[in-house]
Parts: structure tokens; sequence; C-alpha cells
């Protein structure tokens, strides 16, 4: 497994991070016991950073991941919750609930710290409330050390343009914007170079467009964007070789990227999608793809409030 150094933070994060939200049944019914082993594969296959937030599941991934982590020394990863998000349109970014989701977590995750505290999709409210009620409480937390760093994640990159100039944070999410079929992530590297801010990629094979099975029925992409992806897919199946893997390994290559996280409640899985990021990308399989996908590279769909999707074209 790779190591790198996530923005100012001090920390080395292996390239590929493990997302618990699988553990939540968020996509699939899963069995606890195997999450639990899931997780302890991660940490064996050389994963040192676990994401996870009280939104998935409803509390159930948090529940789960404590079980698991009970059972792993401390030092061995570096863990990282969220606040803010606690159902589909359940949102609340004040001072008191930030703090409360905090403690709340930290029970669940039978731990007295956290590495990392996101702000969970805050493009769903005004910028106002994060900067003056949600962004304060995180330094609180930091003051009475429990969490060491603080965050914000969502989907639109205009997000991060917009508020990351105007309050100090650590680390972002942003996920669904350094896959296969979108790059634009990288418009965002100089920004958070500058500031010294850790990067955090998710969702490599983009919320399922990029797998054999194809785009779930719920995904938000348009039709031309599930079906560039689609041809995509059966290109690589073709070829003998599954999209997921170039997926994983493109996403976990470039060098500015520290790391991306990946979720699933299966141990064979986790250890499959390691063991990925250990072999070289096969650079005529990825230009094919690439020149598939340029049809709609960038292309995106809309998260949250008009200010943060200015000029977003679906």
């Amino acid at each position: 497994m790779k190591y790198r150094k996530l923005g100012r933070t001090g920390l080395e994060v292996s390239v590929l991070s493990f997302g618990a939200s699988s553990l939540g049944s968020v996509f699939r019914e899963t069995d606890d016991s195997e999450g639990i082993r899931t997780v302890h594969a991660a940490i064996d296959a050389g994963i040192n950073l676990i994401d996870v937030s009280p939104y998935y599941g409803l509390t159930k991934a948090e529940t789960v991941l404590g079980q698991a982590i009970r059972q792993i020394p401390r030092d061995k990863f570096y863990l990282s919750t969220k606040a803010g998000r606690y159902g589909e349109q359940d949102f609340d970014f004040t001072f008191k609930r930030i703090i409360a989701s905090a403690d709340e977590s930290l029970k669940r995750l039978n731990t007295d710290y956290v590495d990392f505290l996101f702000l969970h999709d805050i493009e769903f409210v005004p910028a106002q409330i994060i900067l003056e009620e949600g962004i304060p409480a995180l330094q609180h937390l930091k003051e009475q050390g429990k969490i060491r760093f603080s965050g914000i994640c969502g989907l639109p990159l205009q997000l991060f343009e917009k508020l990351l100039p105007q309050t100090k944070v650590d680390a972002i999410i942003s996920y669904c914007h350094y896959s296969l079929n979108d790059h634009t992530l990288t418009d965002l590297l100089p920004l958070l170079h500058q500031e010294g801010i850790g990067l955090i990629n998710a969702s490599p094979l983009s919320m399922g467009l990029l797998s054999r099975r194809g785009a779930p029925s719920w995904h938000p992409a348009s039709a031309e964007i599930k079906e560039a992806c689609r041809q995509a897919a059966e290109y690589c199946a073709k070829e003998g070789i599954d999209i997921a893997k170039l997926a994983v390994q493109f996403s976990t290559s470039h060098e500015q990227i520290p790391t991306t996280l990946v979720s699933t409640a299966n141990p064979d899985n986790i250890v499959r999608n390691a063991e990925w990021t250990e072999e070289p990308l096969d650079q005529r399989l990825a230009a094919e793809v690439l020149r598939i996908l340029e049809p709609i590279q960038g292309r995106t769909w809309i998260s949250g409030r008009p200010e943060y999707n200015e000029g977003i074209r679906p």
C-alpha cells in the first residue's frame, strides 16, 4: 500500500481509504459480522483511514464500525466521521447540534476522539449557517480534544471555491469529481495546495456509474452520462477487465490526490481493491475508456442550493 501526505495535517494516509457507508446497509442489506470482518481486512491490507457518518444507515454504519474498531489498536488507523446531515432532508449545522452530534458519534464509535470531523453535504444550507455556526463548533471541538482536524464535504466543486477562501478547515471530502468520467477535481488542486488543505477523494466508481452492473435506478446522472459509462464498462468487459479495477487504479494514481475512499461490506472486495492499487494502470485500456467517455467528461448533476450549481450542465 502506498501512502501520501494529507495537506498540512502531517498525516500519511493510504492511497486507498475505507468508506464505511456500506456497513449501514445503504446499498444492500448487509450482515454486521461480515461488515466487521471487512473493516479488519481493510486494516490488514494497509488501509489506515476510515470514514463514516451518522447519516449512513441512520447511525447503523457508525454503530457497526464502533464494534469493529474496538478490536483494533487505535494507533492503527485514522478515524473520520461527519455531522450536520442525519436524513434525506434532515440537516442541522447549528453550533449546539454539531457539538451534540460529535458526542453521540464518539459513543457509537467507542472512542474518545476522532481524527476528522466533516460538516456533511453543506451545499443544502445557506453558507452563513456553516460559517457562523458549523465551523465555530468544529473549532470548539478541536479545543476540547474531541477532534483533531476539521473539514467540510459536498458534491459541487463551487462549494469549495466559494467557502474555502472565507474560512479555515484542515481537509475536504469531494466525491465523483476525480474518476474516469470526471476529472474536474484537478481544477481545485491549486487552491488546496496554496492553503495546505488535505483532500480526500471519494467514489472512484461515481456511485456505481463505472461498474459492470451499471448505475442504480436512483442515480441522479443524466441518461447520456449513464449510457456513456455503460459503453465504457462494456468495452472493458470485452477486454476481460472489470471497469471497477480500472476506475480504482485511475483515481488512486494521481500523485496530488492523497487518498480515495471506496465502500464495501465484503472483506474479499476490499482486499481486491487494495491489491488493484499495487498493480500498474493499463495505459492503453485507460486511454480507450477515456476516449469513450470524452463526450460526457466533467458532466455532473445538481446538488443543493442554486448558488453552488451555477453553470452546471447535467
